[in-house]
């Protein structure tokens, strides 16, 4: 049995092992799989985000220059002739984020299409307009220590650039990190020079009045340095004014043009009376916490202007966690926080979900130029299972059951065929035991009666007696074999007829009594009554006879030899119970004496010779019969076996 053990241990490793590898292999696939899942809709959703702000920037990088005023002439247009047209700039941003357009002039001043022609401020725009003015005193103040640090290129160049697109969002997924580590700007990267009509010029440094605008006469030709202050205009909403200055490149513009004797704008522009602008790429300046002003710089005759839009810091980052994040399946399980970073200092942060010290997943993302403000980071406390991994977990419980059980049932199998195994040896070793004894029984005693040793009737009569027992006893036991066989191979047919028990229980006296009274054992009888019954009574009286051998077999050491039959009649069946005084079957034995060639082992079973087939018979006989057979233990010494037939 050890053997055993230790062989189905072997093999359990031999399976398990590699089993064990190949699930664990599996499932750290399974796990990697859906970081990199996870890992992938992070960076398409930061994509999104990215993409959305470069189409923003796009749109201010393709913007006119000549649209920050409320009237603007026609591209190429001549004053006087033309008649100006409303900026596009002149109503309040339809994205709740951009707060409104304003520019920032070479001296200071500021302007806004919001305020109508003749500097009338609509008193819708009011609030607005005072807003966008302190945002550009805000930045007047901190432009000084804003440095430009973007080279000159030329447009065509851009061009090319812009131009060059990818293909798709799968290439830019495998091509992510060189592109992240190249890219710097979302928009143009340089300085681009772009040609400017006359009448766009003096769009660019219209005064807010209509008096200055009158006086504007746009010539071609170099403005020369000035250093007369400009003049101021005013506007006017119910009790509140607001002053603009006017520009100084629009004085200059104005007398350079009259002193040259160059014609006015009336006439047809060409390139002769054009302008060469440079135009700088979006920038962004933090203004405070919850404002930016994102703006490029426009260049004009050594003239500087600050073209751009205020960035509402809460609404903007609102936009972007409304339409990018909480319309995607992954914000049920993560967390996203945006940041806005002056100066490495989180000025403003929006978070969305919880965030733990130590989440399974995270990644960090920063925008480029001009939102190189903006910070993102994504987290996950644990990566969901995807349907594999928790397939391949039910999977592996059920696996491991299934070998388990497998396992059990093959070490339960075996340990039978090898305990029925040794019960055969045993069976074999007891059946010639059991077939010697009475054979040199009645061989002796054969030889005594040759021998005449027997000196009077009387003792020759007890001879016989002897043999004849002997014989019986060995004519049972070769029954007994013979009905085991003929069971094993279902050959063995029962004859159920209806009838009286009281028969098959003098018979059995009968047949039981000289070998009872040769043991010295007493035989009770306490009959029921019985109502006729089925069973067959050939069989019935085999079964009560080895039940009887065996209390005599086992009780030969009780002081008090007594074998009781009991019958009890029941609603459903009949119960008849045979019991002794003898030394009783241990508790983990009651069943298995039953089994094929099974033999309690003890000091009793030991001494007491038995081939392990007699209760064994009595049970696959009450088996065929429709009933069934228990053994209990007796209060007092003894054991008692109950057998239940249907009635």
């Amino acid at each position: 049995m050890k053997k055993l053990k230790l062989l189905i241990l072997i093999f359990s490793l031999a399976l398990c092992i590699p089993l064990a590898f190949f699930v664990f292999k599996t499932y750290r696939g399974l796990e990697r799989e859906e970081a990199a899942t996870l890992r992938y809709f992070a960076e398409t959703l930061f994509d999104e985000m990215e993409q959305a702000l470069a189409v923003l920037v796009q749109t201010e990088e393709g913007r006119a220059i000549d649209e920050f005023n409320f009237q603007v002439l026609p591209s190429g247009g001549r004053r006087g002739v033309d008649e100006p047209q409303r900026s596009p700039l002149s109503q309040i941003p339809r994205e709740n984020y951009i707060r409104g357009y304003f520019q920032n002039n070479p001296d200071g001043s500021f302007q806004t299409p919001l305020v109508e022609t003749g500097g009338q401020i609509p008193p819708e725009h009011a609030e607005l307009i005072s807003e966008l003015k302190d945002a550009n005193e805000i930045f007047n103040r901190k432009r000084v220590t804003v440095t430009d640090r973007v080279k000159f290129r030329p447009a065509e160049i851009i061009a090319e650039k812009e131009g060059k697109q990818v293909s798709g969002l799968a290439d830019r997924y495998l091509d992510l990190s060189r592109a992240q580590r190249s890219k710097i700007y979302l928009g143009q990267t340089e300085k681009r020079l772009e040609k400017i009509t006359v009448g766009q010029a003096a769009n660019i440094a219209k005064p807010a009045s209509p008096q200055v605008m009158r006086s504007s006469v746009p010539l071609a030709g170099k403005p020369k340095d000035r250093k007369d202050v400009p003049s101021m205009a005013e506007g006017r909403v119910g009790d509140k004014t607001l002053s603009f200055k006017k520009p100084r490149f629009e004085e200059s513009f104005v007398a350079e043009s009259v002193d040259a004797g160059q014609p006015t704008a009336e006439a047809d522009t060409d390139d002769a009376t054009g302008f060469q602008v440079e135009v700088a790429p979006l920038r962004a300046v933090f203004l405070n916490d919850g404002q930016i002003f994102i703006f490029r710089r426009i260049m004009i005759e050594s003239q500087i202007y600050r073209q751009g839009f205020l960035l509402g810091v809460d609404a903007f980052l609102g936009y972007l966690t409304r339409t990018y994040f909480l319309t995607q399946p992954l914000s049920q399980f993560t967390a996203l926080r945006l940041s806005v970073v002056d100066q490495e200092r989180e000025a403003k942060v929006v978070q969305v979900g919880e965030i733990s010290q130590n989440p399974d997943f995270i990644l960090n993302r920063g925008f480029p130029s001009p939102f190189s403000f903006l910070k993102a980071s994504l987290t996950c406390d644990r990566i969901p299972r995807s349907d594999g991994r928790q397939t391949l977990s039910i999977m592996l419980i059920v696996l491991a059951l299934i070998v388990l059980m497998g396992l059990f049932a093959i070490y339960r199998s075996v340990r039978t065929i090898v305990e029925l195994s040794d019960r055969r040896s045993q069976f074999v070793s007891s059946v010639t035991h059991e077939l010697k004894t009475p054979l040199t029984n009645i061989r002796m005693y054969i030889e005594m009666l040759e021998q005449g040793i027997a000196a009077n009737p009387e003792r020759e009569q007890e001879y016989f007696r002897i043999l004849d027992s002997e014989g019986v006893r060995l004519s049972r036991l070769i029954n007994n074999v013979l009905e085991m066989s003929k069971l094993e191979k279902s050959q063995r047919h029962i004859n159920l007829q209806t009838g009286t028990f009281e028969e098959v229980i003098a018979e059995t006296q009968a047949v039981m009594s000289e070998k009872l009274k040769q043991e010295g054992f007493i035989l009770t009888v306490r009959p029921g009554r019985l109502r006729p019954f089925k069973y067959d009574r050939e069989v019935m009286i085999q079964v009560l006879i080895n039940l009887i051998e065996n209390s005599i077999k086992f009780g030969r050491s009780a002081s008090d030899r007594k074998i009781g039959i009991q019958t009890v009649q029941e609603p459903k069946e009949v119960k008849i119970m045979v019991s002794d005084t003898g030394p009783g079957i241990p508790r983990h034995a009651l069943k298995k004496v039953f089994h094929d060639f099974y033999r309690v082992d003890n000091s009793l079973t030991r001494t007491t010779r038995g081939t392990g087939i007699g209760l064994a018979l009595v049970k696959k006989f009450i088996h065929l019969m429709g009933g069934t057979v228990t053994a209990s233990d007796n209060d007092g010494p003894g054991c008692t076996i109950t057998i239940r037939l249907p009635a």
